[in-house]
């Protein structure tokens, strides 16, 4: 038998008298066997259904989990037959809808076609330019980055700025920071969890820890509650403990913004973010800001003395294709326009709000909404009765998004208002009546129930 030698680093059969066999004279090979590509009793999959089984379930029945929307005029939705208030979008300004973002778009496609096809490392519009240095102009920030969508950022930068080092990770932090705080990790990272906006917790677990560098990541305005951190706290811890401070305030670009006397209302002005809200600078903080809520956009800005080094080392940058023509055009034109009136429309978001909220009130339904700021969570009682909660809204001609477990905790399944500056006052009247409705009809959670729950919870652990 052959015995191979090695020429060029390949195997190699070395010449033989032995005469070569015939194909008749082979051995018949073993019929192949393919080895499934997971093994039926893993079970993975029933497990995974198992855990999402009620959001599975209502995807497949519910009117208002993947529905196909077939025509939008203002706020009104229509989904088959039937016409609805929108009150699940996060279009809290309005822009998508304004006249002179819309009229803007052809001119900016004559000039540039529908899409640059390069990464952004190699060459990009000078749109990006000038929506960064308007960008930094409003936040008051040293520079900005844009790259496309928040998950992007989440995934592929905080990594970059964990390195091998700790990220303190909110209890409630956005699913998104979570799967990219996951692969940080993957990377060399640390993670550890801290109760939700408590800085007495993060505290203790950045006094206990040596590892460095670190990194805090929380939200801004929270996505179901509508709360946003103490970020002057936050602040100063990272300050004190050499961290920097990572903010997701996707819902809360846009919305609110730095104080002043001559504010409109108590959200602030401009809309530069809860940063500025809270009277914070940038030292030691690190902002996502999304253009895809109130800008009705696909950017996000990432303001960071960091930026040279991300441009070299965040993917976004390095190798994704950029954001389409239009959501440039729409994202610069809309800065713009939160200069010419944003507050404006700020103003009428707050007044809409105020008043779904002054109802809640009437009614004691407990929401855990405690800024005023225009997303309310409604949470049931009972969990199991969200389908047919649902389909009464459904009905009733509200559109809401549907909070279903695991995207949130089983107590807190229920529905979440989005109030938008485009919201008509009759639409508001309306959710307001079907809130009365939704009341009489089904179990909600109130006030009063909770407050006595709170009490006695106290009464007994004393």
């Amino acid at each position: 038998m052959s015995t191979p030698d090695r020429v060029d680093g390949a195997a190699q059969p070395r010449r033989s008298s032995t005469p070569r066999r015939r194909e008749t004279d082979l051995v018949a090979p073993r019929p192949l066997v393919r080895k499934p590509l997971r093994r039926e009793t893993d079970g993975w999959l029933e497990r995974w259904m198992a855990t999402v089984a009620d959001l599975a379930r209502l995807k497949g029945t519910h009117p208002m989990l993947d529905a196909v929307i077939d025509e939008q005029i203002g706020r009104r939705i229509r989904i088959g037959d039937h016409w609805l208030a929108d009150f699940a979008s996060c279009n809290y300004l309005g822009f998508d809808l304004d006249r002179e973002i819309i009229e803007a778009v052809p001119a900016y496609l004559d000039r540039w076609g529908t899409h640059p096809s390069w990464s952004r490392l190699l060459g990009s519009p000078v749109l990006y330019e000038q929506i960064e240095e308007r960008l930094t102009a409003l936040l008051g920030a040293d520079d900005t980055l844009l790259l496309p969508t928040i998950t992007h950022i989440h995934m592929s930068v905080i990594p970059v700025l964990a390195g091998s080092g700790i990220i303190f990770l909110d209890g409630r932090a956005h699913k998104t920071i979570y799967d990219g705080s996951m692969i940080a990790r993957g990377h060399g990272a640390t993670v550890q969890r801290f109760r939700h906006n408590d800085h007495e917790h993060l505290e203790e677990l950045l006094r206990a820890s040596t590892i460095t560098p670190r990194l805090i990541a929380i939200d801004g305005v929270n996505s179901m509650t509508g709360n946003a951190p103490d970020v002057r706290e936050f602040a100063r811890l990272a300050r004190e403990y050499d961290a920097l401070l990572y903010i997701d305030d996707a819902h809360g670009f846009g919305v609110i913004g730095e104080r002043a006397p001559d504010e409109l209302c108590d959200w602030g002005k401009r809309g530069n973010s809860v940063v500025r809200h809270q009277g914070e600078t940038y030292e030691n903080i690190i902002l996502v800001a999304g253009f895809s809520k109130s800008y009705s956009s696909l950017l996000l800005a990432l303001p960071t003395r960091l930026k040279d080094v991300l441009k070299v080392a965040a993917p976004p940058y390095l190798y994704s294709g950029p954001s389409p023509v239009a959501s440039l055009a729409t994202a610069l034109v809309g800065l713009e326009v939160n200069d010419k009136r944003g507050d404006l429309y700020r103003y009428e978001a707050y007044r809409k709000t105020r008043r779904v909220l002054e109802r809640l009130h009437e009614l004691d339904i407990y929401t855990p909404n405690r800024s005023g700021y225009p997303l309310i969570e409604i949470p049931l009682a009972n969990h199991e009765d969200i389908d047919q909660v649902g389909r009464y809204l459904f009905h009733r001609g509200i559109y809401v998004t549907m909070a279903a477990y695991p995207l949130v905790p089983k107590d807190e399944v229920g529905f979440r208002i989005q109030i938008t500056a485009a919201n008509t006052d009759d639409e508001i009247e309306l959710l307001c009546e079907v809130l009365g409705e939704i009341n009489e009809r089904f179990e909600l959670q109130h006030e009063r129930h909770r407050q006595l729950l709170a009490e006695s919870r106290r009464t007994g652990s004393s």
